[in-house]
């Protein structure tokens, strides 16, 4: 197949320095639909990162039925509480913990506008899905879209590659809830980077500790 070259929109002119550090984890999503228009970008984005040896094996599926949606949701749900360690309890936490964030999300999955499943064709291929998935949400960021990457758990991935009909050889590495944020972007706290930096060797600090 002939390959296509693109060129940026420009709806998506936010400088990178800003979309990268105004990005955050947006698991508040709208029930507003997100259009095929911004969906296109946000797939042209995606195509964009670097693959292993360019073989481009990198697939996003696209969920908007919202019958699929409520019984990926069930399943989901399900992933998320598999995942909790025994004796795992909400009421441990302090509220706005983001524990409590993403058990909220598990709930309500089922109204989000869009989910996204990335996927590669051949298995092990984390190295160019995760390149193609921040590009897609970077792009999200940039037109104002919600995003958050999440995992499933090996005990309902059957029954989404039945959901999905997914063929033998794809591996699904993770998926990407989008929509119109009910919170809002903005710059987030993190650790400096003195703390999580090392220079040659593990424990030694950068030269701007």
């Amino acid at each position: 197949m002939a390959m296509v070259k693109l060129d940026p929109p420009a709806r998506l002119d936010m400088s990178l320095g800003k979309a990268m550090f105004t990005q955050r984890a947006i698991r508040r999503l709208k029930p507003d639909p997100v259009s095929d228009e911004d969906i296109h970008m946000l797939m042209d984005a995606a195509s964009k990162a670097p693959s292993s040896r360019n073989e481009q094996r990198v697939r996003f599926l696209v969920v908007r039925d919202r019958e699929k949606i409520r019984k990926f949701a069930e399943l989901y749900r399900e992933a998320w509480w598999a995942k909790r360690p025994a004796g795992w309890k909400p009421e441990n936490f302090e509220p706005g913990d983001l524990h409590l964030s993403a058990m909220r999300l598990a709930d309500d999955m089922k109204d989000v506008p869009t989910v996204v499943l990335a996927i590669s064709t051949v298995p092990g291929q984390a190295t160019s899905v995760l390149p193609a998935a921040q590009n897609l949400m970077l792009a999200a960021r940039a037109l104002g879209i919600g995003s958050v990457l999440t995992t499933l758990h090996p005990t309902v991935t059957d029954r989404v590659r039945a959901l999905f009909k997914l063929p033998p050889e794809a591996e699904v590495h993770c998926c990407i809830p989008l929509g119109y944020p009910k919170g809002r972007f903005g710059t987030t706290a993190r650790r400096p980077t003195s703390e999580t930096t090392y220079y040659e060797e593990w424990g030694t600090p950068p030269p701007w500790e």
